[in-house]
């Protein structure tokens, strides 16, 4: 009976991802995330209690609303998914209760990708309590009060920089501050080390979707990219194998 419990925190982390959906679409509209039930964004009709189960009400709607037939987005089933495999993941890498903190990092971690990348926002509901949440954790877990501390003040810090210099260079925004705080908040997650690889990583990531832009004639030089969706995938990867890279990269100068 060994699958059990593997089974068991995937099927989780599809109920947890469906919650994920509503902090999506409700948090930039300012609702409340509790009230009122879930219901067509079109037609304001409440959903089934069956419709609400993660990919099977998607499948059994056949990607429509029930009452109005309007199509509802594949983003649902696959923040769903992703949710799932990132609860799955977690719980085969991580021991308790780092494992804890590894999963409610990743949670806002997905719901600032998908804001960010539809609505251009990192809300503050988010990232505020993160950072204050991180560096707690880190009283009790790694990395580590130090170098949580570190990471949150200079995550924020070089951001808040380089946006500064951009703006005094050029005389316009080049980095909304959403970015800055959501840096922070990373590093007080994962500490300074894992915070750099997880800038490092975001721009890479980040120029080669913005090369790729350009080259498809879709945006020029000042096409404004979401770099939180940038940040999130590179958290979320540094968080589940930073060390190993971080220890690979070590290793060169030994």
């Amino acid at each position: 009976m060994s699958w059990m419990p593997v089974v068991f925190v995937a099927l989780f982390g599809l109920i947890i991802g469906s919650f994920l959906n509503v902090c999506c679409y409700r948090l930039p509209l300012g609702q409340s995330l509790v009230w009122p039930s879930s219901r067509c964004p079109n037609c304001q009709t409440p959903l089934k209690a069956y419709d609400n189960i993660p990919i099977i009400g998607y499948l059994l709607l056949k990607g429509r609303c029930r009452s109005c037939g309007m199509p509802i987005s594949v983003q649902y089933p696959i923040v769903e998914i992703v949710t799932g495999a990132v609860f799955l993941g977690s719980y085969l890498i991580f021991p308790t209760p780092l494992l804890y903190q590894r999963l409610l990092f990743s949670c806002a971690m997905i719901v600032l990708f998908v804001i960010d990348l539809e609505h251009r926002i990192l809300p503050n509901v988010i990232t505020l309590p993160g950072i204050a949440a991180g560096f707690l954790f880190s009283f009790f877990m790694p990395p580590g009060w130090v170098d949580s501390l570190i990471g949150l003040l200079i995550g924020g810090g070089s951001l808040w920089l380089l946006s500064e210099a951009y703006f005094r260079l050029r005389h316009e925004e080049g980095m909304g501050f959403g970015d800055v705080k959501m840096l922070a908040m990373i590093g007080a997650f994962l500490g300074w080390k894992l915070m750099l690889l997880t800038l490092v990583l975001s721009s890479f990531l980040g120029s080669a979707v913005g090369l790729a832009v350009i080259l498809s004639n879709r945006g020029g030089l000042k096409y404004a990219l979401p770099f939180g969706t940038f940040l999130a995938i590179a958290a979320v990867a540094a968080g589940a194998v930073g060390d190993q890279i971080v220890t690979w990269y070590a290793g060169f100068y030994r």
